[in-house]
């Protein structure tokens, strides 16, 4: 990643833009929902989503915040068609109620971009217990999608359209705990790690896509899912880290740092690009088709992350058995 101006064999670089990796596409008719679009790299994506043609929506904790990002992008992308709508990934009634909202409106649903997520904050717990990097990062994201799924499964039928379904990771999946997941310690505060959490609540965002490729292929439905690192880029993700290591990476990111555009390059590629219909299950760097660690692979793994998120999410919601 760091060879910026290498391109791959998508003939894109970590120097492409946004724009750049989805120059031609025409998005209309297509609805994508886009979480933590009012901020970063969230921002960017709606907007050139909105640019080709895809009506967005900007599923947002702040509203207000929301409402101002969409006037801005209407007025840099004239006919723009946006909705900003209320979603807290890391409270699971939340996410139930945008689910709820969303398809009591009616609306098909071609995208699903789960790119909200916080990054190596200190150990906090999230309204349903669970660790904040955990719970907003990837358990919301699980949940969200699960809901969305059979919406999802009707557009693609009745539009004939290939859908879906995008989650952010990043390469910091790589700098899990050792284990990978630690299922029977997600709330141990002792031995907790800020980037080793981020990393494992990124590596289950890629075994999360990977298990969601197998149950879409079983089932014969026309949706992908894929996972992506969109690169280092210095946005407020980061607001945990400390004032001189902010300054420090400052001081050195204009030579290795992405900007904004070039951040959402990856997102928007992966969601619109024609050179990636058809393929699902892999993780993308720069535009480009790339390897994560073994464990990302790891089938077994995949599946223990989807039952232990289900058995999470249901036990909040009163919806698992009492007799277990």
């Amino acid at each position: 990643m760091w060879f910026f101006g290498k391109k791959g064999a998508s003939g894109f670089s970590a120097r492409s833009t946004a724009e750049e990796v989805t120059h031609g596409v025409d998005g209309t008719g297509l609805t994508a929902i886009v979480t933590g679009a009012s901020s970063g790299i969230g921002v960017e994506t709606a907007r050139v989503l909105a640019l080709r043609g895809v009506h967005v929506v900007m599923a947002v904790r702040n509203t207000g915040s929301g409402a101002k990002v969409k006037e801005d992008i209407v007025n840099r992308v004239p006919g723009a068609k946006l909705d900003v709508m209320e979603l807290d990934l890391s409270s699971m009634d939340s996410v139930r109620k945008f689910a709820s909202d969303y398809k009591s409106s009616g609306r098909p649903l071609n995208l699903l971009i789960n790119n909200a997520g916080i990054m190596a904050c200190p150990f906090m717990l999230s309204k349903d217990n669970v660790e904040l990097q955990f719970a907003t990062n990837h358990l919301g994201h699980f949940l969200l999608t699960k809901l969305l799924l059979d919406t999802m499964k009707n557009t693609s039928r009745e539009s004939k359209r290939e859908g879906r379904i995008v989650n952010l990771s990043s390469e910091a999946h790589r700098y899990s705990y050792p284990e990978g997941v630690r299922f029977d310690k997600i709330n141990d505060k002792s031995s907790y790690s800020s980037i080793r959490a981020y990393g494992q609540s990124k590596l289950c965002n890629i075994l999360h896509a990977n298990e969601l490729t197998k149950q879409l292929k079983e089932d014969g439905v026309n949706i992908t899912a894929n996972s992506l690192h969109p690169g280092a880029i210095m946005t407020n993700l980061g607001r945990y880290f400390n004032s001189y290591l902010a300054g420090a990476v400052g001081a050195v990111a204009k030579y290795v740092l992405k900007t904004v555009p070039q951040g959402a390059a990856t997102t928007c590629y992966v969601a619109l690009s024609p050179q990636v219909t058809g393929v699902t299950g892999e993780y993308f760097l720069d535009s480009n088709i790339a390897k994560p660690i073994s464990l990302a692979k790891d089938s077994e793994l995949a599946k223990k992350v989807w039952d232990f998120s289900t058995k999470l999410t249901e036990s909040q919601s009163g919806e698992s058995s009492t007799s277990n």
